[in-house]
C-alpha cells in the first residue's frame, strides 16, 4: 500500500490521464484523416479503372503509404471495395437525392431529381470520372459475393426511390392514379443511363436535348 507521501498528487494523476486521453484522441483523429484520404483516392481510382482493378498495393503507392499500413485499415480487398461503394452511395445521395427533396412534393421533386442527376453527369464531377456503381454492375453481374450484393442493393434502392417519387406525384393529384409506377421508374432510369452513355462516352452534343425531350414525354404521359 502506498503511503500518503508515495501517492502521486491528484493533479498529477489527472494530468497523466488527460495526456494519455489527448494522445489517444490525436491518434484516432490522425487515423480518421488518413482513412478519409485513402477512401477519397480509392473512389477516384475505382471510377477510372473499375472496382475489380482497384488494388491495395496500387492504392498504397498512390498515397505514399506502406502496403501493410494501408491493409491495416481494411484487412481485405473485399472490405476496401465495400467501403468504396458506401462512400460512392453517399456521394450520390448528397449530390442528387438530398437536394431534390428540398423541392415541393410531386412533379417538381421529380424534375429536381432529374436536373440534379443530369448536372452531376454533365458537370463531370463524378469521382474518378465515372460511376462506380455502373462499372460494378458490369463487373459483378455474373459473380457472387458481398460486393455484388452491395451493388444490387444500390440499384434496388434507387428503383424504390424513383417509384416512391412517382407515387407522391400520384398522391398529389398530378399523375394518373392508374400510372404503372414501376414502368415509370424504369423509363426514367433508362433515360438517365442513356444520357450518361451519350454524354460521357460518345460525347454527343445533343445528348442533353434528347434526354430532356424523353423526360418531358414521360412526364406528359403520366400527368392527369
Amino acid at each position: 500500500m502506498l503511503t500518503s507521501t508515495e501517492r502521486p498528487p491528484a493533479s498529477a494523476s489527472i494530468r497523466g490521464k488527460l495526456t494519455r486521453s489527448g494522445v489517444a484522441e490525436g491518434e484516432a483523429s490522425k487515423g480518421a484523416t488518413t482513412r478519409a484520404r485513402i477512401m477519397a483516392r480509392a473512389l477516384e481510382l475505382a471510377g477510372q479503372v473499375g472496382l475489380e482493378s482497384l488494388s491495395i498495393g496500387d492504392l498504397a503507392r498512390e498515397l505514399g503509404l506502406s502496403k501493410s499500413g494501408l491493409f491495416a485499415h481494411f484487412r481485405s480487398k473485399e472490405r476496401l471495395l465495400l467501403d468504396v461503394l458506401e462512400v460512392a452511395a453517399e456521394h450520390f445521395n448528397a449530390r442528387i437525392f438530398r437536394p431534390a427533396v428540398r423541392a415541393p412534393r410531386g412533379e417538381a421533386r421529380l424534375v429536381a431529381l432529374f436536373e440534379h442527376w443530369v448536372k452531376q453527369i454533365h458537370s463531370r464531377e463524378l469521382p474518378g470520372g465515372g460511376c462506380v456503381f455502373m462499372a460494378g454492375a458490369f463487373e459483378w453481374d455474373d459473380r457472387q459475393g458481398p460486393v455484388r450484393e452491395r451493388v444490387v442493393a444500390h440499384f434496388k434502392t434507387l428503383h424504390s426511390t424513383l417509384v416512391r417519387a412517382a407515387r407522391i406525384s400520384v398522391e398529389e393529384g398530378q399523375f394518373r392514379r392508374d400510372l404503372d409506377l414501376d414502368q415509370f421508374a424504369n423509363e426514367l432510369h433508362a433515360i438517365l443511363l442513356k444520357y450518361h452513355l451519350e454524354a460521357r462516352l460518345l460525347r454527343n452534343r445533343k445528348a442533353l436535348t434528347h434526354a430532356r425531350r424523353s423526360f418531358e414525354r414521360l412526364l406528359a404521359e403520366a400527368r392527369v
